[in-house]
């Protein structure tokens, strides 16, 4: 019976936070998960090192104020690509610390081609199955980019998906394919168009109606063997094609409700059942995990998760564990203790590590030792006592020092300082000797003009041999003007 396959006896509830989580990704060996939402935290869950409190050992805001939509570990699990509301993805290390961040285009150019980086808000990305250092993805800007680790300067080659009229049209979710030799990508109007990855200009395969017009797309996943490819649509259904026959679908079902632009579908580690999720909205029920038959597409299976909408759904492989992300900030783990390797089976069997209680002192009363009457100085009765014990003190009765004049002696400066530039600014700065008439100044170079001429009266010797100069005019009196005449001062 493929239902006993399901991994569901089982569950444990990591709280991530109380907004919904939008984002979940296992490394390859199964050993961390991953948390993001829309409270902007990712948070690092150890299985081997968590006990059965189940408490993250990291907490991190990778892209400050934005929404976490996607995150993924690469083929080799020693970094993470995290794609949020921002247009820059970023790739983390195992430990959360920045590896490199994506150039942001230009925005005003119009041709996508010709900018270095999306400059628009990022819809999702994943990881070459096959190259560990190239990633993709894909923007609101209407392109699909693909990157590389060692290069964060431009992108390596961009896809551009096109309406039927040719125009521009936005991409909202993207994948590549198991072998990673196709790239596809869900747009708005509907289609799912794919590329070949080497060759960016023309579609390999599309489908124009794949899913209702003006619907965003949430999720595209590739089988195991590569030959079908399960489309979740945000008109509420899931549908599954078949690339080499890409004009209608193998099979679809309806009535799944999704809210999300990130909820997604998974295949089962046997590729023979597709596992997706069902957004609720509050108060109405419980958000499900369904699971169908991929060769009749009949409902096999569900679980009811919580009260709210299940996002993200994630069944690794070599755990043989079903993640799923949920609208009221829960990440759940099913599992079976059979079926299932690792993973959360490690964690629960760890006892709670009691916490140690502090030794509690009791509060003493600090008493300064002063304030005891014993320590207590006797007051003096005579000031003439204290007076004549001050003059035997040498500190106390010391004569202070008299001011240095002049230079300096004894080790102490002058007022004006020892060094150089003090003396200038004494004897050259500070010399106030202002001349306010400033014909008085040159006047009093007249006479030595006059006995050796050298610049200015040899050229006016023919013209005016004998100097003249003005005559000073005497000061306005104004004690005779009127009052409103009289400057003031």
């Amino acid at each position: 019976n493929p239902v006993k396959k399901i991994p569901d006896s089982h569950e444990i509830t990591l709280q991530h936070g109380t907004k919904t989580v939008s984002a979940l990704g296992l490394d390859p060996s199964g050993a961390r998960l991953i948390t993001g939402g829309y409270d902007y935290d990712v948070k690092f869950w150890d299985f081997a090192g968590m006990d059965a409190s189940l408490q993250a050992f990291r907490s991190l805001q990778p892209c400050e104020c934005h929404q976490i939509k996607s995150l993924q570990y690469s083929s080799t699990g020693d970094v993470i690509l995290v794609v949020s509301g921002n247009s820059q993805a970023k790739v983390l290390d195992r430990d959360g610390f920045p590896v490199m961040e994506c150039i942001k285009g230009d925005q005003y150019i119009v041709d996508m081609t010709n900018t270095k980086g999306h400059t628009a808000m990022l819809n999702s990305g994943c990881w070459h199955p096959k190259i560990k250092e190239e990633f993709l993805t894909c923007s609101n800007d209407g392109t699909v980019r693909t990157w590389d680790v060692n290069n964060e300067k431009k992108h390596k080659s961009v896809f551009k998906p096109r309406s039927v009229q040719g125009k521009r049209v936005i991409p909202t979710t993207c994948t590549y394919s198991r072998d990673g030799r196709l790239i596809a990508a869900g747009c708005q109007d509907g289609s799912i168009q794919i590329w070949d990855r080497n060759m960016s200009v023309h579609t390999k395969f599309h489908c124009r109606q794949a899913h209702a017009p003006g619907t965003d797309t949430s999720c595209l996943t590739f089988s195991y063997d590569g030959i079908v490819l399960a489309s979740r649509g945000g008109d509420d259904t899931l549908k599954i094609w078949d690339i080499r026959q890409f004009k209608k679908p193998l099979n679809s079902a309806e009535r799944l409700p999704s809210f999300f632009p990130m909820t997604d579908c998974c295949f089962s580690p046997d590729d023979k059942i597709l596992v997706t999720g069902t957004s609720v909205k509050k108060g109405g029920g419980s958000g499900k995990l369904f699971f169908f038959y991929r060769e009749t597409f009949q409902k096999m299976y569900e679980i009811e998760v919580t009260d709210a909408s299940v996002v993200r759904c994630l069944w690794h492989p070599k755990l043989n564990q079903i993640m799923v992300g949920t609208g009221n900030g829960l990440a759940k783990v099913y599992y079976d203790p059979v079926k299932s390797q690792r993973g959360a089976k490690l964690c629960v069997v760890k006892t709670k590590r009691k916490e140690r209680q502090a030794e509690t002192l009791t509060q003493d009363y600090i008493i300064t030792p002063h304030a005891l009457p014993m320590f207590r100085e006797p007051r003096q009765r005579s000031t003439r006592k204290q007076l004549e014990k001050d003059r035997l003190d040498p500190m106390k009765s010391h004569k202070p020092e008299p001011p240095v004049a002049g230079p300096g002696r004894g080790g102490r400066v002058g007022t004006h300082g020892g060094t150089l530039s003090s003396y200038i600014v004494k004897n050259i700065a500070l010399d106030k000797t202002d001349d306010s008439n400033p014909r008085e100044a040159i006047l009093r170079h007249a006479k030595e003009a006059e006995e050796n001429p050298y610049w200015v009266a040899p050229a006016y010797a023919k013209t005016q041999p004998k100097t003249v100069f003005a005559e000073v005019e005497p000061e306005d009196d104004e004690t005779d003007k009127p009052e409103w005449k009289k400057r003031k001062i």
